[in-house]
């Protein structure tokens, strides 16, 4: 990396709108205006790093009953300010450790647990320490201590009127734990083994369920190339205790949750290099009695994997069982775009499907949820300067989402968003 002082940032400009929400608790339809900027100061010198980032999210044409969040609201926020070195050959010849102490964003591994959102409007934010190290054949690892940054305002009014407050990190939830991963373990495939532990409770005005959650997991994974076959697995295992509910009094449950996914496509050759997949995504849902089973998929991201955030978010990593079918392909070096569709199931049908908040405890209604159809184009106006892009998403509700007690009304969910972003 070049030494001295850089600048870079970005600005996105939303416009998404949808027709026959599928949460519980919102309109039925509606639309939004979002914006999100951010700059990042950046100085180097040798092996000495301090940057910091400023992030400003913003949201116009909220109503009354317009999902509206610490998810797409943050003004002014200075999510990264760090100092990071880099330490050469500390284990012998080869090896480097990178240690980073202060405000940041995270992605690691698959991001599937750990992330800087990237479609939702707002992104997430840690304060700790992460050293990452690199060793000889090919041996890598990542480990953390972080105290996840809790969004603010608080409240909703402060919310819609992107009242500037800084966001909150304390001993009351902490994340730590650590991936270690080898490239070419089993022939050219990697693997990549993972630990988290999240340690959460109760803050003044902010009840908790007191979550206490260790994630073991796993991945194994041939990365696409033109012309071959490629894969991907990923498996976690959740054990730990959460309280019934954000009462003070609340009884504490084991929890025993689980969460898969499988990938495999094909990359074809010729200069679209389009690749064709199917893939299979598990996360668990809690059953009456036992342990708690729904699974937490702490700080991950979900729109490479399921669907997009904003006003749509009816998909997450927890109670859903789904297969997919994606195509995809980059035309040139200013276009690209997507195609998947899938059917979803829920892994426990007295549980709530997925984030959607719709529930049948007596799992009369089923357990099929309906069809999803989703695509995806960017294009570079100004390449490598401003770029648009076109989200759009069609939900076929089935039986689960018109019939449990408290689904919304309609049997189609429509939902586009339209984008602009300019980086510098």
């Amino acid at each position: 990396m070049q030494e001295g002082l850089s600048i870079s940032g970005a600005m996105r400009l939303r416009y998404e709108t949808i027709d026959g929400q599928a949460r519980v608790g919102f309109n039925k339809s509606d639309d939004l205006l979002n914006l999100r900027t951010n700059v990042l100061a950046r100085y180097r010198k040798a092996d000495i790093e301090v940057a910091v980032e400023l992030y400003d999210s913003r949201v116009w044409s909220d109503r009354i009953g317009t999902p509206v969040s610490t998810n797409e609201v943050n003004a002014f926020e200075p999510v990264q300010a760090y100092i990071a070195g880099t330490f050469q050959e500390p284990l012998g010849a080869g090896s480097k450790i990178a240690v980073t102490a202060g405000r940041m964003m995270l992605n690691l591994g698959s991001r599937r647990l750990v992330a800087a959102d990237d479609y939702r409007n707002t992104t997430n934010g840690y304060t700790g320490m992460k050293a990452d190290l690199t060793a000889r054949n090919g041996w890598k690892g990542t480990f953390i201590y972080t105290l996840p940054q809790a969004r603010r305002p608080d409240a909703l009014d402060d919310v819609r009127s992107a009242k500037v407050k800084l966001d909150r990190e304390s001993f009351d939830l902490v994340l730590w734990g650590g991936q270690i991963s080898r490239a070419k373990t089993i022939g050219l495939a990697s693997l990549e083994v993972t630990y988290f532990h999240l340690g959460e409770r109760d803050a003044p005005g902010r009840p908790t369920r007191d979550r206490s959650l260790d994630t073991f997991g796993g991945r194994m994974m041939f990365e696409p190339r033109s012309s071959h076959f490629d894969y991907e697995i990923e498996a976690f295992f959740q054990t730990g205790s959460v309280s019934t509910s954000t009462s003070a009094s609340a009884q504490r449950q084991s929890v025993a949750a689980n969460f898969i996914h499988v990938d495999g496509g094909y990359t074809f050759p010729g200069a679209w290099t389009p690749r064709l997949s199917v893939e299979y995504d598990r996360a668990s849902g809690d059953k009456p009695g036992g342990k708690f089973g729904r699974f937490d998929t702490l700080f991950g991201m979900r729109r490479a994997d399921l669907a997009p955030a904003g006003l749509y978010n009816a998909l997450a990593r927890t109670n859903i069982e789904t297969v997919g079918i994606r195509l995809e392909a980059k035309p040139s070096k200013r276009l690209d775009w997507f195609a998947a569709y899938r059917p979803m199931w829920l892994a426990a049908r007295q549980d709530s499907f997925s984030s959607t908040g719709v529930r049948d405890a007596s799992g009369r209604s089923g357990d099929f949820a309906g069809h999803q159809l989703e695509g995806r184009v960017r294009y570079w106006l100004i390449p490598k300067r401003l770029q648009f892009e076109f989200d759009g998403l069609v939900l076929a509700k089935d039986r689960f989402l018109r019939d449990a007690p408290n689904a919304t009304a309609g049997k189609w969910t429509r939902y586009v968003s339209f984008n602009l972003i300019a980086t510098i």
